[in-house]
């Protein structure tokens, strides 16, 4: 499949996301979001560190501190606490301050990421996708559905979700959401040419499908011809699913699966953070 193009619509996010932080009231800045322990003023922050990280690594090749251990679980791990710390440092932050910062780092990371050479390899792996190995365009696309679902956290918890349920910011970030598919059905079996479809309805949505080659699935953005599965997913929750954060008794009520069990239940496990 072809690279997903996203650099453009970073500056595009950043817009409606500073639009949405200078409008809130000081209580909103308090009010639970879909993250975990996490309030609106804390998913800014981590917006926030996302772009001052990216900065200082990339830019500036200076990478601080290291995980102790580099294998998935050890990274997560690592991960988990490097956002824990900076949000914790980050309370003693006003929401002017917060924002303030994220209107003056944005440019700068949306310069950054356009400088990169999109075949290069990447510094980091989109490993969520399977790869020990990925090129800047999908760490760059990686990168939009980070921003991306982090807004859409601070949104559904304002009630202002649907700015970016529009097919120009949505479809991207499913398109890149769903590269990692194939990665989570390597290990169901299947007789070659089976085809799963998937269906995201609504703006932004569209189909896809995996068919079972000789010894891996293939991914292709189109309308399966001969399903043998179908799954019907609501694209309003998509992107919860996809991000832990939609518990997998409540995408019951959001998910239609017709066919082979074995081949639908899978989709569940698909995953596209770092958890």
């Amino acid at each position: 499949m072809e690279p997903i193009p996203t650099i453009h619509l970073f500056p595009v996010l950043d817009e409606h996301l500073l639009a949405l932080l200078r409008g809130l009231r000081p209580e909103q800045w308090e009010l639970s979001t879909v993250a975990p322990k996490w309030r609106v003023r804390d998913v800014a922050l981590h917006l926030l560190d996302g772009n001052l990280r990216a900065l200082s690594m990339l830019r500036d090749g200076y990478f601080g501190q290291a995980p102790a251990s580099t294998d998935y679980a050890g990274i997560v791990q690592f991960l988990d606490e490097l956002n824990h710390s900076w949000v914790q440092a980050g309370q003693r932050l006003s929401p002017a301050v917060i924002t303030w910062l994220l209107e003056l780092s944005g440019p700068e990371y949306c310069r950054l990421l356009a400088s990169l050479d999109p075949q290069a390899p990447a510094a980091f792996s989109v490993a969520w996708a399977g790869e020990q190995e990925s090129r800047n365009w999908f760490h760059v696309a990686r990168d939009y559905t980070e921003k991306w679902h982090h807004q859409q956290q601070i949104r559904q918890a304002v009630g202002e979700e649907q700015a970016l349920l529009t097919a120009e910011l949505y479809h991207p970030f499913l398109q890149t959401c769903l590269r990692a598919w194939r990665w989570h059905y390597r290990h169901v079996a299947a007789p070659e040419g089976t085809q799963v479809s998937l269906h995201i309805t609504g703006e932004g949505g569209g189909y896809w499908q995996l068919r079972r080659a000789t010894s891996t699935w293939e991914l292709a953005e189109s309308e399966a011809t001969e399903p043998v599965a179908r799954i019907t997913l609501a694209g309003p929750v998509a992107w919860r699913l996809f991000t832990k954060s939609l518990p997998r008794a409540a995408a019951e009520q959001y998910v239609l699966l017709e066919g082979d069990r074995a081949l639908t239940e899978p989709f569940f496990s698909l995953l596209t953070i770092m958890g």
